[in-house]
């Protein structure tokens, strides 16, 4: 989610493709954020916005819905390669247009203000304060497994509230240590889960029959739940495009955003396949079906019940690199939106000693703090899959129209294979997102009506703003 970055500064660069009514006044604490990571924290971002709540939890919940271990890891393959095409066309509009913002800037550029403003108003939901919602829940699930916290819903609600609000003053008080704690968090995730695999399959404490012809990974499968299958694991997927967001911070973005993007995606996907083939190799399938805290029945399995509640810890600890990770993307994206004067004005400012976007931090951390009060684990999922599928698929679309309206305009890098990877991946959106919607209509509804809420705020907040209107 980014803008292009050139010669013009995001002031010269708004005014040109938007009405001067809808411009924010520069100021001291409203201006261009200064570029400061290189490839490795660009990457960690992705890593770490991808492997998540999903890894961790989302095996147990795809089980009830394809009834067979086989459609779970083709769901998992499937959905690798959709997210690597996926990360590929963002390269070239993050190339194209590297400022602050990811799909916000793209749409609108290509569409309009209101799909710009649109997608960043999802996003504040949908996109950050949901996800880190899920997060800290899920954290909490771990660690009442590991029997740090009782099994009680309000103790572990109250917890979940508690790691929101402390990452909300991480990433608050700076850049610097934000990245610091980033960087920390994500080398221990990838610890953690390099050092499950290893051990895990090293010990042949697991079973090679769960595979074996005949078996109950190889039954016969439910393919009418295959999509929304396919829409939790997208969610778990989520994050391919995470590097965006950061592009006016990354240093020589035309490099480092394409290689953070890529590196970060196929990482990932090794990664997820091989962790679970090793939740399949550890319990047969009917052992964790249903169940969030999948991992920690993979361990027990293996290791007995004293090792399952010390990694499920160990689980808890790992995914605060996501919930850190959300913390920090999401309020650059506010930020961005109320600098083009298409966001309550309060998110443009940044912190005159900090120089973060204090405001939206605190705005995101609030909003966050109260998802986690309300909704079941898979609803909330599932309402994030489907809104966080929209506008991504609107910005790839928009790449192709950009190659067919403005052919001379320089691309840094170009998705190779020409139109194939973006057809495939509108494609394959389209069919999880119509089938998702018919297996699972509540939170899908709920995800639209998200999305639909933001057409009268926008009325409000710009198109008459100060009394002046513009054309969306």
């Amino acid at each position: 989610m980014t803008a292009a970055m050139g010669a013009d500064s995001p002031t010269e660069d708004t005014k040109r493709l938007m009405d001067p009514a809808l411009r924010v006044t520069e100021s001291p604490t409203t201006h261009r954020l200064p570029r400061q990571l290189g490839l490795g924290t660009a990457t960690s971002v992705v890593v770490a916005n991808m492997i998540g709540t999903g890894i961790f939890t989302t095996t147990g919940l795809l089980l009830p819905h394809v009834e067979a271990g086989w459609m779970v890891l083709l769901a998992w393959v499937l959905g690798g390669w959709i997210a690597l095409a996926g990360s590929l066309c963002y390269a070239e509009l993050a190339t194209m247009m590297p400022h602050a913002g990811g799909e916000y800037v793209y749409l609108r550029e290509i569409y309009s203000p209101l799909a710009g403003f649109l997608t960043g108003w999802t996003s504040f939901f949908v996109g950050f304060s949901a996800p880190i919602a899920a997060t800290a829940v899920a954290i909490s699930f771990y660690s009442a497994a590991a029997g740090v916290l009782p099994a009680r819903g309000l103790v572990q609600k109250a917890v979940a509230v508690a790691i929101v609000l402390v990452f909300t003053g991480v990433h608050y008080l700076g850049l610097q240590l934000g990245a610091r704690v980033q960087n920390t968090l994500t080398g221990l995730k990838l610890l953690l889960l390099v050092g499950l695999m290893g051990v895990g399959f090293a010990s042949g404490r697991g079973n090679w029959e769960h595979f074996a012809a005949g078996s109950d990974f190889w039954t016969q499968g439910n393919w009418g739940g295959f999509g929304v299958t396919m829409l939790l694991v997208m969610f778990a997927y989520s994050g391919w495009n995470a590097a965006a967001y950061l592009a006016e911070e990354v240093r020589e973005p035309a490099r480092t955003l394409p290689r953070s993007l890529a590196l970060g995606t196929l990482a990932v996907m090794v990664i997820y396949l091989l962790v679970n083939l090793l939740f399949f190799y550890a319990a047969p399938g009917a052992s964790f079906a249903g169940v969030e805290t999948v991992g920690e029945v993979a361990v027990r399995h293996l290791f007995g019940a004293q090792a399952g509640r010390s990694f499920a810890l160990l689980v808890a600890l790992a995914l605060l690199s996501s919930l850190s990770a959300y913390t920090l993307l999401g309020p650059r994206v506010y930020f961005a939106m109320a600098r083009d004067g298409l966001f309550f004005r309060f998110a443009a400012q940044l912190h005159p000693r900090f120089q973060t976007p204090s405001d939206s931090i605190l705005a995101q951390g609030v909003v966050a703090a109260a998802m986690v009060l309300s909704g079941t684990f898979e609803d909330l999922l599932t309402y994030i899959g489907f809104a966080l599928g929209i506008f991504p698929w609107m910005a790839v679309a928009g790449m192709l129209w950009l190659r067919f309206t403005q052919p001379a305009r320089p691309r840094p890098f170009r998705v190779p294979g020409g139109p194939l990877l973006p057809v495939c991946y509108l494609g394959a959106m389209t069919w999880i997102l119509v089938v998702a919607f018919a297996g699972r209509p509540g939170p899908s509804l709920a995800a639209m009506a998200t999305v639909l809420a933001g057409i009268p705020v926008y009325w409000l907040t710009v198109k008459h703003r100060n009394g002046r209107t513009s054309a969306p």
